[in-house]
Order: structure tokens, then C-alpha cells, then sequence
């Protein structure tokens, strides 16, 4: 299986590819747009500042390319939010592939900006997910989040309800990091593998 990490201006890349090799999958790293193309699947991840990402992947023609994708795409963290349609951090125009807006967390005690570390998904639904219960734990690093929408797959709560994943046609995507939450991200990564 030919699995392409999109390479771009963003970290967090070569933890997700050690998640996968875990699961016996070595994947390629690259940033470049036939190889992209020409991938079984893509995983777009990443831990960073959304207004400087999408200005590197304009400039590689990634941002044309990546909403055009037509096998399963999983987004990751920023890799997420970019798919929505603007995003608070850097008044950024993002890819489009969603109609949701990403917003800033406002700090309201008890909760903190940023949202770091494990808490629970509910609702959840789709492949992404199979054997997977309600209240499950994972762990998220972020302080935007994605709106709560139609293609809304799971839900966490941090000050409010948001976006914990998403799915609109073969694009899947989650807020929390799989590569970081224990077996539970390692069966997100295997469900997706199957997909």
C-alpha cells in the first residue's frame, strides 16, 4: 500500500510516520504533488500556525491540489483545520473542503488555551472509528478548533463543544493527535488503513 505523508510547513510529520510503522506500513514523506497524486492513501498532519502553512502550500501548488484528491485523505491537527474554510489564527483563507470556520478558544476557567492533553470523544460515528466506544480517550494540542457541522463525525468539549473529527466524502479528518493516543490512535490509523 502506498501511503503519502504530505511534507509542508509543518511539524509533527515524522511522528505520524513512526505511528505507522508500528502498524507495519512504511510511508513516504513528500511534498511532491505527482507523488501525492499517485498514493493509495494521504495524510496531511500537522502542528503549526495555520496562515504561514497555507502560504507554503499555495506556493508549492499543494492548495489547489489537495482539495481535488480523490482517494482517502486523513487530516491531522492542523492538517484538520486547514480543510475548513477560514481560520481566526492569521485571518487565514483556508483549503475549502469544509464549510466550517475555525475559531480561537476563548480562556474560561477551568478551561485553558491551550487545549493540551487527554480528554473524551462522544458521538461518535463512521468507519474511522469502528470498534471504537463512546467516551474513548485521546490526546489533543491545540488552540483552535473547528466548528461543530453536517460532516461532524465526534465532538469533544473545552470551554465548548467542537469538532473532535470530521468526514465529508473520502476526506476524514481528527482535532486529536492518533500518533499520540495510545491504542486508541493506533486503531483510528488502522481503520483508516482499511478504509
Amino acid at each position: 500500500m502506498n501511503i503519502v505523508i504530505i511534507q509542508y510547513n509543518a511539524g509533527n510529520i515524522r511522528s505520524v510516520s513512526h505511528a505507522l510503522e508500528r502498524l507495519g506500513i512504511t510511508p513516504t514523506i513528500s511534498g511532491d504533488p505527482a507523488a501525492i497524486k499517485a498514493a493509495d492513501k494521504v495524510i496531511f498532519p500537522g502542528v503549526g500556525e495555520a496562515s504561514s502553512a497555507m502560504q507554503f502550500l499555495r506556493k508549492k501548488g499543494l492548495a489547489t491540489l489537495i482539495p481535488q484528491l480523490e482517494q482517502p485523505v486523513l487530516g491531522i491537527c492542523l492538517g484538520m483545520q486547514l480543510m475548513g474554510s477560514y481560520s481566526e489564527e492569521g485571518n487565514t483563507t483556508c483549503l475549502g473542503i469544509l464549510e466550517q470556520q475555525v475559531k480561537k478558544f476563548i480562556p474560561n476557567s477551568p478551561y485553558k488555551v491551550p487545549h493540551v492533553g487527554w480528554n473524551t470523544i462522544q458521538q461518535i460515528k463512521n468507519s474511522l472509528f469502528k470498534g471504537m466506544k463512546e467516551e474513548s480517550y485521546v490526546y489533543f494540542v491545540h488552540s483552535y478548533y473547528l466548528e461543530i457541522g453536517t460532516y461532524t463525525t465526534a465532538i469533544t468539549n473545552h470551554a465548548v463543544p467542537f469538532s473532535a473529527a470530521i468526514q465529508k466524502d473520502n476526506f476524514f479528518a481528527t482535532q486529536f493527535h492518533p500518533e499520540k493516543s495510545g491504542d486508541i490512535g493506533q486503531q483510528v490509523l488502522q481503520n483508516f488503513l482499511t478504509i
